[in-house]
């Protein structure tokens, strides 16, 4: 803790090292949870995001996803990381977004927040997950049971 009373990322006992990234490979709520811990924080608040074997815009049942990215995703994640890291500079935060194909039940997005009080590290973790979806360009193609295919929440 620093002499604010807040958490600091720069705290000496852990590296300054932040999960913060768009990768083809499986999300780790574990490793998102060990980079925003420190000695200091009472509070870790993470969110999962994964995928439903439903959606509003489906006839049937969904089966599986596909995620794609645009080549400039993950600069846009850490833009937006950083920004919501200086609105909430006593919270340690990660994002992570999945891409390519995944299954029902397979995670697609994993943040995670912590800090000395529970309230801000919420407030935080949610103006992250908010802000990722809102800004960052990941489009999903949805397949469905009968072999049906759907680009959803394009705007």
């Amino acid at each position: 803790m620093n002499s604010e009373g807040t958490t600091d990322r720069r705290d000496a006992n852990r590296d300054s090292s932040t999960i913060n990234q768009v990768t083809v490979a499986p999300l780790d709520l574990a490793a998102h949870v060990a980079d925003v811990s420190t000695g200091s924080c009472g509070a870790v608040v993470t969110f999962i995001g994964q995928v439903r074997d439903h959606d509003p815009d489906a006839a049937g049942q969904v089966t599986g996803l596909d995620y794609s990215a645009h080549p400039d995703a993950g600069r846009i994640l850490s833009e937006i990381l950083a920004r919501v890291a200086a609105e909430y500079p006593q919270v340690n935060l990660s994002v992570s977004h999945r891409i390519g194909h995944l299954d029902v039940g397979d995670l697609a997005l994993v943040a995670a927040a912590a800090s000395a009080h529970r309230a801000v590290a919420f407030e935080a973790c949610e103006r992250l997950v908010e802000t990722v979806k809102l800004e960052v360009p990941i489009w999903k193609k949805q397949y469905e049971v009968d072999g049906s295919t759907a680009w959803v929440g394009l705007t």
